[in-house]
């Protein structure tokens, strides 16, 4: 069986497109994908709840275009709205501490 030498690292592939880890522009990066697949999550949430973005806005006090660029990830909401969408969608939120390392 031959070798596939077109498979690679994707951290190698993140660094080559977005620098290194710890650089602008790789944080520029991380923090992108974080607001898109939280937009995602929110996304999905409310088709499952069969409940239109404009009623999303109405419950949480903002505008169907804001709920929009949040779904499509241009927007990051802050931490009171998005508390609010997440309660208006009947989700929640879970902060926990991860368990130390006995070593």
């Amino acid at each position: 069986m031959k070798a596939n030498t077109n498979i690679h690292s994707m951290d190698a592939v993140l660094d080559e497109m977005y620098g290194k880890v710890g650089t602008p522009e790789r944080d520029e990066f991380r923090r992108e994908a974080y607001m898109y697949c939280a937009g995602q999550m929110i996304h999905d949430a409310r088709k499952q709840e069969k409940m239109t973005q404009d009623e999303l806005a109405k419950r949480t006090g903002t505008t169907k275009s804001y709920i929009s660029k949040i779904e499509n990830g241009y927007v990051e909401p802050g931490v009171g709205l998005f508390f609010r969408i997440i309660d208006a969608l009947g989700m929640r939120v879970e902060v926990v501490r991860p368990i130390a390392d006995p070593a």
